[in-house]
């Protein structure tokens, strides 16, 4: 069992289940599952970009654990040269084992590795209790080559709960180590 999975049901869960005033422990929120998307705009030729594509579901595959999905265009654009079909990016959905170990990775290795860290925005909540958030370098997870990648590229990573409220959620990522950027006192003048 991943030791962030065992901290929570074993621990969290309590102190959770305390704090947000809940009497029934099926009602403590808990992560769902984490999708983790990256899109490729460049190059404009077809079978380069499936060439690059395939170098960055290696990537997804060695950073997740798990093979990912491309993601192919719904409708041609002529402005953007793309067709029907195209490949335009790659995306993971991870749940389980998967997901906890992914999780306990992001929050104690790759968030700490990036670059002039000041901590993750406390407002990227949906409205339904689900985080996004968005990393510029995919070269901050410690399995990825520098010498491999052709390009450096962002990718988005969407944390989905149980709960429908963003007050709950953040109080579930909060005890589970998410380092959330620290208020800034209001000076009034």
């Amino acid at each position: 069992m991943n030791r962030l999975k065992q901290k929570y049901y074993q621990e969290l869960q309590d102190k959770l289940m305390s704090r947000l005033k809940l009497s029934n422990k099926m009602a403590v929120p808990k992560v769902c599952k984490i999708v983790l998307n990256i899109g490729v705009s460049k190059p404009d030729d077809a079978r380069e970009r499936k060439k690059v594509i395939d170098n960055v579901s290696k990537q997804f595959a060695t950073i997740t654990g798990q093979k990912p999905q491309m993601t192919k265009a719904k409708k041609a654009i002529s402005e953007f040269s793309l067709q029907q079909g195209d490949p335009l990016g790659v995306t993971v959905t991870l749940r389980g084992e998967k997901m906890w170990q992914f999780l306990d990775k992001l929050i104690s290795i790759v968030l700490p590795r990036v670059k002039d860290f000041r901590g993750t925005s406390r407002t990227a909540f949906d409205g339904q209790g689900n985080y996004s958030l968005g990393l510029e370098e995919q070269i901050v997870f410690p399995e990825i080559n520098y010498d491999e990648i052709e390009s450096i590229r962002g990718l988005q990573i969407n944390i989905i709960t149980s709960t429908r409220d963003d007050a709950q959620a953040y109080e579930l990522l909060e005890i589970l180590g998410m380092p959330f950027e620290k208020e800034e006192p209001v000076i009034k003048q």
